[in-house]
């Protein structure tokens, strides 16, 4: 499996569960109280906005090995379901906040995360999503792009 979760009693959760993401390029922490990784100063709208840019720039690079399954509906549907998982996992955003980004319900955002993750079991479509988190969480983490470290303070 291309990730493991693991449950951890001490560090910087002090006792609570911390899940744990660990990707090629290291272990992401998944605590439920977690600041966002996004700058403050960007409205959600934005960084919805970006990843979702970034996720059909990609898809569109990759047409020819592209992990959307063919179906009748509009590719915009699983652009926008993938952005909103990244959105989720790598951002750490709300899925309310992310559902008024979309102008969607946070309850659709939920069945988003839960399609994009239940595809995951897929390796091809992992790589894909974990090179959309990895670009995502690279944008907003550069301290070039909004004069100082990523995050909230």
């Amino acid at each position: 499996m291309p990730f493991e979760t693991s449950t951890k009693q001490e560090g910087p959760t002090n006792g609570r569960r911390s899940d744990t993401l660990a990707c090629n390029i290291g272990a992401v922490p998944l605590v439920a109280d977690a600041k966002p990784v996004y700058p403050a100063s960007l409205p959600a709208r934005i960084v919805c906005r970006i990843v979702s840019q970034i996720t059909a720039e990609t898809i569109s690079l990759l047409s020819d090995r592209v992990m959307v399954r063919n179906e009748r509906r509009r590719p915009s549907c699983h652009v926008r379901q993938i952005s909103m998982y990244v959105c989720h996992v790598a951002l750490r955003m709300s899925f309310s906040d992310i559902g008024a980004a979309f102008g969607r319900d946070r309850t659709t955002v939920g069945h988003a995360c839960h399609v994009v993750e239940d595809r995951r079991d897929d390796l091809a479509f992992d790589e894909f999503v974990s090179a959309i988190e990895r670009m995502a969480t690279a944008v907003f983490q550069s301290s070039d792009l909004f004069g100082r470290e990523g995050g909230h303070d």
